[in-house]
């Protein structure tokens, strides 16, 4: 079964989270109903860019990737390339 990476943004700050999960519309409900700690001062949430994965090592290891950048200019070049193709 597929995995996934996924970004929101917030609508209410812009800011971006980056996660993994296996079900990615029920992941994506969790975080916009207030269910998820970090999250949830910042909803409601639009989901902007998801990679599909074949296992949940890979996901977690690409969703490292891109946390481990901490960088926002980072997250928006991944946005725009992803839009290009």
């Amino acid at each position: 079964m597929a995995y996934y990476v996924y970004i929101l943004k917030s609508f209410k700050d812009g800011t971006y989270y980056v996660g993994s999960t296996q079900d990615l519309e029920s992941r994506i409900e969790r975080h916009n109903k207030g269910r998820t700690k970090y999250t949830k001062p910042k909803r409601p949430w639009e989901l902007v860019y998801h990679e599909e994965h074949p296992d949940r090592s890979s996901a977690v290891k690409r969703e490292l990737e891109i946390k481990n950048r901490k960088s926002k200019k980072f997250i928006e070049k991944l946005l725009r390339t992803s839009r290009q193709s």
